[in-house]
């Protein structure tokens, strides 16, 4: 059986289980409890791979650079990338949700669904700071808090450098449980065509196809602005850099896609650092710039809140002025930053803005109803936006690309 799945393209197999999702979850809805485990199990499987994979591969990426400096080095200009792309992708939903203005003539309804579902998180500068490193690593690994799993890993390689020789045992340690990890994640994905025709058959079967058209325009809206990004930011960087594009996508599709099934950058993590790995990013840059980027770096979610916080306010028939607009930019440039791990991190990010600028909070709960479908697109451009910054450093490291990337399949991780 492996050796014949071994044969399989994932892309294919991923894309078989995307449409007998639909299929299931529109015409046969009373499988879906059958089926929707599987989402379940997927996604555990992957989250259970997460902070052993980080952890290894950051200590093993850190420990063999041996210099402090280099570190210090990518961090500072993976911090300038991620504010600059960030501030774009910012600038484009603005733009794009006051050219279509998919809010006028929307009516709102109640507040109560939205306010339930909306943890009660408090977010300001100071909690971030504090929240930078856990009080138990054991528990950050529990929550799957990607920023402090990576900022101990990270503290733990430095230390690890820093004892030179009688860490080696250490170091060899994180170099075998890496690749156990990537042969593990290779078994993992097996299961990803169940786990993305589950998702979809769940999705459909919960909101419906019909839900979608009232708001066809707000999900339209995004999706134009998400292609928009990628076409004026994400391609013009490429060339830039010189990041040889066709080998570049064809290498990172099978995660992309997968982060756009299921809604979850972290299902794709695994699958893309070793898609990374194999288009010549080196592990030590690979394993520390892109789950950097997790916390830093969530262009599609970015633009996503900025035009859904102005969507708000013309469904609320509320004008706000230039001005205003580019004061809400600022703060969520602020705020988007360290949420990754907070549960529905864009529904926080939202409501705090809306409260801010006295916008109804009942917006939340109209956005709900098709926010799983605008999910897949901002999601999937989250893992895109990471990818291209962890090749982007790479290629300020001097690092150069092969043109013609090998294909990896699901069992070749």
């Amino acid at each position: 059986m492996l050796k014949v799945l071994k044969k399989v393209n994932l892309t294919r197999m991923i894309f078989v289980g995307l449409f007998a999702g639909l299929f299931i979850g529109h015409f046969f809805p009373g499988l879906v409890p059958a089926v929707k485990p599987f989402r379940g199990l997927f996604l555990n499987g992957v989250k259970c791979i997460i902070a052993p994979l980080i952890f290894s591969t950051l200590v093993t990426g850190i420990a063999g650079a041996k210099n402090f400096k280099t570190f210090g080095r990518m961090g500072l200009k993976a911090i300038i990338y991620f504010e600059i792309v960030t501030t774009l992708a910012l600038v484009i939903g603005l733009g794009f949700v006051n050219l279509f203005k998919p809010g006028v003539g929307v009516k709102l309804s109640s507040g109560a669904e939205a306010t339930a579902l909306i943890p009660q998180v408090k977010m300001s500068f100071a909690g971030f700071i504090e929240h930078l490193l856990p009080t138990n690593i054991v528990d950050a690994i529990a929550r799957g808090d990607v920023l402090q799993i990576v900022i101990f890993s990270s503290v733990f390689a430095l230390a690890v450098l820093a004892v030179g020789a009688k860490a080696k045992p250490i170091v060899d340690f994180c170099e075998a449980l890496s690749e156990i990890m990537f042969k593990f994640t290779g078994y993992i994905m097996l299961l990803a065509p169940l786990g993305v025709g589950a998702a979809m058959a769940s999705t459909v079967s919960e909101h419906g196809i019909a839900v979608i058209l009232p708001l066809m325009k707000l999900v339209g809206t995004l999706y134009l602005a998400l292609v928009a990004f990628i076409l004026l930011v994400i391609v013009p960087v490429c060339l830039l850099f010189k990041i040889p594009m066709i080998a570049f996508f064809r290498e990172i599709k099978d995660a992309f896609i997968l982060a756009f099934a299921t809604t979850s950058s972290e299902s794709a993590y695994p699958l893309a650092l070793k898609s990374l790995e194999t288009f010549g990013v080196p592990r030590r840059i690979s394993s520390f710039v892109l789950p950097l980027g997790y916390s830093f770096n969530l262009d599609g979610s970015t633009l996503y809140l900025a035009l859904a916080s102005i969507f708000v306010a013309q469904a609320a028939g509320i004008d706000m002025p230039l001005s205003q607009q580019l004061t809400l930019m600022l703060m969520l440039m602020l705020t988007t930053k360290g949420v990754a791990a907070v549960p529905r991190a864009s529904l926080v990010v939202l409501s705090g803005a809306l409260s801010a600028f006295g916008l109804p909070l009942e917006g939340i709960a109209l956005i709900l109803g098709v926010d799983e479908f605008m999910d897949m697109a901002r999601t999937s451009v989250n893992l895109l936006g990471n990818c291209v910054a962890t090749a982007v450093i790479a290629r300020t490291e001097g690092i150069e690309f092969s043109t013609k990337a090998k294909i990896t399949g699901p069992l070749n991780c």
